[in-house]
């Protein structure tokens, strides 16, 4: 038997339910003490299911795909920061070799992104018009574990501002592909105008969501689409819309106001019962390892703290049908000295890392 590890304190299975004690043996969790253990380590405090960033992107940076040695170093980032599940919506790069490797995050892949011709950041997504989408949905289905990802809206540069970028009966048929393949999909969307025909025609996400208005609420809880807000992300934009104020005042204005209301949306989704996760945007460019700080600021919106740490761990695990600290599961989690449910921002400063039951960080 290898090294046997025994995490004692509060083990935190989920809000309500907490153990004493785990045991770690052959990089998985039982809670029986295993009876032949001779080399026993422990590791004790606050512990929970290692944290999900639901919005990265590994193996992309701001100008489009990274080399090898950097994406490494963004998952080592992630790591070392506790986020040990991402699902990673869009990236132009193949990090399957990160599926090989014990000591880095796991990943949930959703291809390539999916945009309108010269509608979105050079260099990162197949740019394409509405007749291809659906084989493009298609072969990104086949390629990703189990999401697709979208764009579905961007800057207009004829309109001078945001919108929609699919017509209503494209995203039909593409989406309905995708989960004729099993795959579900999600849409990157700032503005208020796509959001409508995307989750009429069944999309199951939205991300960023910051067009999310009082009267879509009501649909987007009906139809059960989640949210992950990305608020690290949104509070770029005020700088954004002051470097393109002058090609795009309409758009730099719009911008601004959705900055302007993102606490607002976001607790008003909360309120109404839309599942709303933690996710960075982290990759683009944004540094990687700001999980901590996605919680803290869904708690400054409003969400409750018990909530927000759930969003990146329970919930955001379940919804992604990845195991917790479940018996037999693989042992990643993470090690606190305080507890995070009373306050999130204990979750900045993680003890012990520990990934496929071997201590990494």
């Amino acid at each position: 038997m290898s090294e046997v590890l025994h995490v004692k304190g509060r083990i935190l299975l989920g809000p309500e339910d907490i153990r004493d004690e785990l045991w770690v043996v052959d990089g998985r969790i039982s809670y029986d003490r295993p009876t032949t253990a001779r080399d026993v380590r422990t590791v004790q405090g606050w512990t929970l299911p290692g944290l999900v960033d639901a919005h990265c992107h590994v193996g992309l940076d701001a100008h489009g795909a990274v080399p090898r040695d950097v994406a490494e170093k963004q998952a080592l980032t992630d790591r070392d920061a506790g986020t040990l599940l991402i699902r990673d919506a869009g990236s132009p790069s193949d990090t399957r070799w990160i599926d090989d490797r014990d000591d880095l995050p796991k990943i949930i892949r959703a291809g390539r992104h999916i945009a309108r011709t010269r509608r979105y950041i050079r260099n990162y997504a197949h740019e394409i018009e509405p007749e291809d989408l659906v084989a493009h949905v298609a072969r990104e289905a086949r390629r990703g574990d189990g999401w697709v990802k979208l764009v579905g809206d961007w800057i207009d540069r004829d309109l001078g501002d945001l919108s929609a970028c699919w017509p209503r009966d494209a995203v039909e048929a593409a989406i309905a592909e995708a989960h004729r393949l099993g795959a579900r999909v999600t849409a990157h969307c700032f503005a208020e105008d796509s959001l409508q025909d995307l989750v009429e025609a069944g999309i199951d996400c939205i991300e960023h969501a910051t067009g999310l208005t009082e009267d879509l609420i009501p649909l987007f809880a009906d139809r059960g689409v989640a949210i992950v807000p990305t608020l690290v992300n949104i509070a770029t934009f005020p700088k954004l819309a002051d470097g393109g104020e002058s090609r795009f005042p309409r758009w730099a204005d719009h911008m601004r106001r959705l900055h302007e209301r993102r606490y607002d949306t976001v607790r008003n989704a909360y309120d109404a019962g839309i599942q709303v996760y933690v996710g960075t945007d982290a990759g683009g460019s944004l540094a990687h390892g700001l999980a901590a700080a996605e919680v803290a600021e869904l708690v400054t919106a409003g969400i409750p703290p018990l909530q927000a740490l759930s969003a990146a761990t329970w919930a955001a695990r379940e919804w992604l049908g990845r195991p917790g600290l479940d018996e037999g599961a693989p042992a990643d989690l993470v090690v606190y000295g305080t507890d995070p449910r009373a306050d999130v921002r204990a979750l900045a400063a993680p003890q012990r890392v520990m990934l496929n039951g071997r201590i990494v960080g």
